[in-house]
């Protein structure tokens, strides 16, 4: 089963032009995205490939990904 894609601008796409100016502007803030975006990546490849990773390993970059999307979408809101 293909997983989607969660990046933010996927996500918020209400938000496109705040998280694009903030990303610009506010390097922690485009951190944090980028750390979010690559944790995505990651857990949509290892669910695609069906790469042997614990399960209590995936789900950790599952919810560190969670807590990215609710720290981003709270600055986002925000402005």
């Amino acid at each position: 089963m293909l997983s989607e894609h969660h990046d933010i601008d996927h996500e918020f796409p209400e938000f496109h032009e705040r998280l694009e100016r903030l990303v610009a502007t506010d390097p922690e803030f485009a951190d944090k995205v980028g750390r979010h975006d690559s944790l995505d990546n990651q857990i949509r490849l290892l669910e695609e490939l069906g790469q042997p990773i614990a399960d209590e390993n995936l789900e950790k970059m599952k919810f560190e990904r969670a807590e990215l999307k609710d720290i981003i979408y709270a600055r986002l809101r925000d402005i």
